[in-house]
Order: C-alpha cells, then structure tokens, then sequence
C-alpha cells in the first residue's frame, strides 16, 4: 500500500493507523512531509505540546509571499461562480421538464450509424463514420453508408420519441455484426466528446480491460467539459466498460411499459433502471421491431436528459444526475 499523504506523519502514530488500515503499516515516500521537515514555501512553527503527553507537534505556516496551490480560488474570483437561485425546495418532474421537447440540446448516437430517412428518427444534424488515423488520431469522415445493422436507429428512435425536438447525431463506430474494435471506439468517443454535445448515448460497452485506463480518462474529460455520458450496462454479468465509472449514468432496463418510468438503484454500479423489455423501437427500411436490452433502456434516460437539458442549459453532469435522482419513479419527487 503507497501513502502520499500532504501532512507531516509521526512515526508514532504508524503503528495505530497500520491496525485501523489493514495489516501493512504506512510508509514515508518522497512525497510524505515528515516531522521535522519543511516544505518549499512554509516556515516552521516551533514545537507545541500536544494534548498527549509524549507526542510533539510541529506545524508549517505558508509565507504570505508564497505562491498558492495549483487549483486555488483566489478572493476576487468567489463572485465568479455563484450560482443562481433557481433551485425549488423540492426538484419535481415538472420543474424538470414539463414542456420541453428537447429543443436546444444535443444529443450523440455513438452506435451503429443511424438510418437518416426513417420516419420515426427524423432528420439529423449530421452523421460520421469515425475510423484510426495516424498516430491512432481519430479521422471523421461523411457517413454515406448510414446504419449498418439498426442498432443505431433503434436508439436514435427512442431519443426522439421523448425529446421530439432535439438534435441528433449519428457517429458510428460500429460495424454490421453489432461489433467494434477497441481503438475505433476510443476514437469515436473523443471525436464526439470535442464537438460538445450535450449527451452521448452509449448502448454498448466493452470487456476489454486494456481500454478501460483510457475509457475512464475520456469520461472524466466528458464530465468536466459538461457532455453528459449515457451508458447502457452490460446484458450479461460481465465486467465491462464504461458504464461502470461514476463520471458516466449507467443504466440497466425494468419491465415496465411507461417510457417515462425509472428508478434510481440505491446499490450501483448500475444507477438507474428504464424500460428496456420488450420495447417496439424503429428498425432498418422505415420498420419496427420488438426488442430487449439495455441498449433500449439508455436512449429513455439520454431522451429524458436532452428534455432536461433543454429546459435548463445550465445543469453540468453533477447537477444533471442528481436531478435524474430527484426524480426517479421510486424518490417519489413527482409533482
């Protein structure tokens, strides 16, 4: 076990924290502030007694002169983020997104492709087939193809049927046997992360472990830069990714017929539950099929948060899911 703790460690107090830990004591690295040692930019303080007979303590005072922490808030920028008031007492679906169609927001199928002339999908704003350029650079390129297998238009279906006016995109990253590579994935993530929609519905995942170190850092990259990452959980108990990270909504499917029926699971790794069995979804040349999965249980959530984010713009990811939370059918947060 590595310890980087930012204070100084008595060696005292090892012993006691190696019981309270496991059964391996922490140990000083080069990063760990002994006692005795001053970091650069502080000043020692003498030793003062400690309320324990025996046991010194000694203290860095930062120099006034000192330049401050990376990531700090400085005085004059505290009015800078101040957030409105805008919150009610009680987050209801109606404050959420009664009347709102979407418009404003939108969203990415990161799919299969998505057939464009399909009546129950609508137009779109645009549709790339995303492949490997050099040095593994994702290249985007006009999608002429459209979907390959109609896993894409299925989701892209859903998506419109609840958020009716919002904007989709098509980024296609999978092929005609409901399979990718890896590395195309990852391409297609980041490529649609840099556009900056506001949601990327994921109805697929991965079981490759050796993508998940870069999974997690483009989910994160998503998060701060306020595109929301729908992700659907495996349909078999296999760990896959990325819904399993926090910075990603997760969703798994219940049996319900209400489209806007679903549940908060107050055990993750999967966070939510929507309707994902035996749903009607649009289909290659201009059809419908009835199908089961968690594919179709994540456009319902990525439709109910374009209907959220087009009524208020303003929520970042963290505000976002905790607003899904709010009101999901089992919170009871109902108007």
């Amino acid at each position: 076990m590595d310890a980087h703790p930012s204070g100084g460690l008595h060696t005292a107090h090892r012993g006691r924290l190696a019981r309270r830990q496991g059964s391996q004591a922490l140990t000083p690295t080069e990063s760990t502030t002994l006692l005795g040692a001053c970091p650069p930019g502080c000043t020692p303080i003498p030793h003062q007694a400690s309320r324990r007979p025996g046991v010194a303590i000694e203290a860095h005072a930062h120099e006034p002169s000192a330049p401050v922490p990376a990531w700090s808030l400085s005085p004059d920028a505290v009015e800078g983020i101040q957030l409105a008031g805008e919150w009610p007492e009680r987050v209801t679906r109606e404050w959420a997104w009664e009347g709102s169609s979407g418009a404003g927001a939108r969203v990415c199928i990161l799919d299969s492709g998505v057939e464009p002339s399909h009546p129950l999908v609508g137009p779109l704003e645009g549709a790339v087939a995303v492949s490997l350029g050099e040095n593994d650079a994702p290249v985007a390129e006009d999608d002429a193809e459209g979907d390959l297998c109609g896993h894409g238009t299925a989701c892209a279906g859903i998506v419109r049927s609840i958020a009716p006016d919002c904007s989709l995109f098509s980024v296609r990253v999978l092929g005609a046997g409901y399979t990718g590579s890896g590395p195309t994935l990852l391409a297609g993530l980041r490529w649609a992360i840099d556009q900056g929609f506001d949601v990327i519905n994921m109805s697929l995942s991965t079981t490759k472990s050796q993508f998940a170190g870069v999974l997690h850092e483009l989910a994160d990259t998503a998060y701060f830069r306020r595109t929301v990452l729908v992700a659907s959980a495996h349909n078999m108990p296999v760990e896959s990714y990325p819904w399993r990270f926090s910075a990603v909504i997760s969703v798994g499917s219940h049996q319900e017929s209400d489209p806007l029926t679903f549940f908060y699971n107050p055990a993750p790794p999967v966070e939510f539950f929507a309707r994902g069995v035996s749903v009607d979804v649009a289909w290659l040349g201009g059809g419908q099929i009835r199908c089961t999965g968690n594919s179709f249980a994540t456009p319902h959530i990525s439709g109910i948060c374009a209907r959220i984010l087009g009524k208020h713009p303003e929520l970042t990811p963290f505000q976002l899911k905790s607003v899904l939370y709010l009101t999901a059918t089992n919170v009871g947060a109902r108007p």
